[in-house]
């Protein structure tokens, strides 16, 4: 081979090496979001104790040992899961109800719609079913979840009500009853949709569903609370 034919193919190998790194490296930083949307897949699909970690990695299209790298264990992933998934919309909710300037009876249906746009119509929608249906097996997901989504999630809600009432948009006698009548219906749509939507249709498509919801439950937070019958 000639010096020149040597020196260009020398040139030609470095080039391919330098080309092929960042690929390397793109994929390396891509993993732990490979392996978190292949862990939703089957704890959404099989839950919390039939989802194994070799299945995850299989899924991800990595070997078990390469799951370890990036998560000491299922609790770890699972932690990784809810904080990818549901953690952003809570965010976006509470930067809304900052900004927001106009009646709270707006702001709360722009922050329930938000919650059912960025977690209850997608894939990360089933994990509140998995979290109610297992916890009392795992406590210790179950502490994760409530100290990291339910306390922030009805802290938001809290927020918007509380303004509401502040301003005489609201009649609430009860602030902490309220934030469950509004969350239950939500919670209940995302645990239908993942259990016995499977088998058979909701029987009311969610425009409707959430039509009605709002009719009903902001009138209730708006309107003359009923007369109370004496007995």
């Amino acid at each position: 081979m000639s010096r020149s034919t040597a020196s260009a193919a020398t040139a030609a190998a470095v080039a391919t090496a330098v080309t092929a790194a960042p690929v390397r490296r793109r994929r390396k930083e891509a993993r732990p979001a490979e392996l978190t949307a292949a862990a939703l897949d089957l704890f959404v699909d099989k839950g919390y104790a039939a989802t194994r970690l070799e299945d995850v990695a299989a899924r991800a299209g990595v070997s078990k040992g390469t799951l370890y790298l990036y998560f000491d264990g299922k609790e770890a992933l699972f932690k990784a899961v809810v904080r990818e998934g549901l953690l952003p919309a809570l965010t976006e909710g509470e930067a809304l109800v900052d900004r927001f300037s106009g009646p709270a009876v707006d702001l709360l249906r722009e922050v329930v719609a938000g919650m059912w746009r960025l977690i209850g119509s997608q894939r990360i929608g089933g994990i509140p079913k998995l979290v109610f249906s297992e916890a009392h097996n795992f406590p210790e997901i179950a502490r994760f979840y409530h100290a990291e989504v339910i306390l922030r999630g009805t802290a938001l809600i809290r927020s918007v009500i509380e303004r509401g009432v502040a301003r005489g948009e609201f009649r609430v006698a009860d602030v902490n009853a309220a934030i469950h009548i509004v969350i239950g219906p939500l919670l209940m749509r995302m645990i239908w949709r993942h259990s016995i939507d499977c088998c058979t249709e909701a029987g009311v498509g969610d425009e409707a569903y959430f039509s009605t919801y709002f009719d009903i439950m902001l009138g209730g937070l708006c309107g003359e609370p009923p007369a109370r019958k004496i007995r």
